[in-house]
């Protein structure tokens, strides 16, 4: 089987190096990432400028193509380029932080594994909840976990993105594993005001929990120690509204 492992949090991230280490246990494994971290970069794709993807080596521990774009440009150049052999699964993560909610459509991670699921490659999306700003977490302990609920959900199939999220280790394990769907809740945010150097106003966006809905759904049972697996489908067409639109006399 041949993976191909991309994430939002950069090439040399400690998540993409605990993973590529598990992956690399059931299948060959090449690596397309950004050359920093394009966190919060969702779906986009570069297009008026030529990328750039230059093979580094990680620590000794493998090499990759370190590529100048956003998450979906790694995952369109290296099935379209980079890639020699036709590309199994697509692998995102395992990033730093949870994508749960409706972080979902900000996050590169997922932009990555839905940029997968658009070429016709199945993909699963992989991330950790942060522990916080003083406590990195435990990358090498959520790839176990990751690996196990891939290997059950093998083979992947084609046409959705499977999110699987990883509560906070520092909790302890995980209570299990739930099926679920996407919250429509995200950060508790807001945004802080300050003056530079220049004299002006800024504004820096920050949010320190998710927003608990109340309801059995990602954002819960992730909150409440549980990892979760929650189905992306690409179509995001209301199809009820749809419908009714479709009644009116235009």
């Amino acid at each position: 089987m041949r993976i191909l492992l991309a994430n939002d949090d950069g090439i040399f991230a400690p998540g993409l190096a605990a993973i590529y280490k598990k992956l690399t246990t059931i299948a060959d494994v090449t690596v397309a990432a950004p050359d920093t971290s394009r966190s919060g970069a969702g779906h986009s794709i570069t297009f008026r400028r030529p990328l750039v993807a230059t093979k580094v080596d990680i620590n000794g521990l493998f090499t990759g193509y370190s590529v100048q774009g956003s998450p979906a440009d790694c995952v369109k150049l290296a099935s379209m380029q980079l890639c020699e052999e036709p590309i199994d699964l697509l692998v995102s993560g395992i990033n730093n932080g949870a994508n749960v909610g409706i972080n979902v459509y900000y996050s590169g991670t997922i932009g990555a594994a839905m940029e997968g699921a658009f070429l016709g490659i199945p993909s699963v999306a992989m991330s950790l909840a942060v522990e916080g700003p003083d406590m990195p977490g435990d990358f090498d302990k959520a790839a176990v976990h990751c690996l196990q609920i891939l290997k059950k959900l093998m083979p992947v199939k084609n046409g959705t993105v499977i999110n699987i999220n990883i509560p906070q280790l520092s909790r302890g394990e995980p209570k299990g594993v739930r099926v679920v769907p996407q919250s429509n809740t995200g950060f508790n945010e807001s945004y802080r005001r300050s003056t530079n150097e220049q004299g002006q106003t800024v504004f820096q966006l920050t949010g320190d929990h998710h927003v608990i809905d109340g309801t059995e759904t990602d954002t819960t049972s992730l909150e409440e120690g549980y990892i979760t697996i929650t189905a992306l489908a690409p179509d995001m067409t209301d199809h009820s509204r749809t419908r009714e639109l479709g009644e009116i006399d235009w």
